[in-house]
């Protein structure tokens, strides 16, 4: 399911629209980089909550596809956010990690750090259900 996971990123319009790209991917696991542009921050020159959480969301959603059967899709079920400290830096990390899977739900982890994934500026914690096509 990994390269599946790959192509259906892809397709995803609005990742294109952050400028946000795949660097690691492996079962349960996926890292996706965004680095910081005028139109993804808010009025004090932070990354915005609204992309943090986007990015959470989606890492979770395809480390959770990474461990699906073959041909299935996912969406989020549900998901809370911590935003822990502003993120002004050029560059972030959003990874998201598979904690446990069962027949339809997977349950996961996010978090956003800094590009040597040190500091941590918000985390996830998300459901996301397997969809059979």
């Amino acid at each position: 399911m990994i390269e599946e996971a790959k192509k259906s990123f892809e397709k995803q319009g609005f990742m294109h629209t952050l400028g946000a790209e795949i660097i690691h991917i492996d079962k349960g696991i996926l890292k996706i980089r965004c680095k910081k542009k005028d139109s993804l921050t808010q009025q004090h020159g932070f990354f915005h909550a609204g992309v943090l959480t986007s990015l959470m969301d989606t890492a979770c959603g395809y480390a959770a596809l990474t461990t699906m059967p073959k041909g299935s899709d996912v969406l989020s079920v549900e998901f809370k956010t911590n935003l822990m400290r502003a993120a002004k830096v050029n560059t972030i990390i959003a990874t998201g990690t598979v904690v446990k899977t069962g027949k339809t739900l997977v349950f996961c982890e996010g978090k956003i750090t800094d590009e040597k994934e040190e500091t941590i500026f918000a985390t996830l914690q998300g459901t996301m259900i397997c969809l059979k096509n």
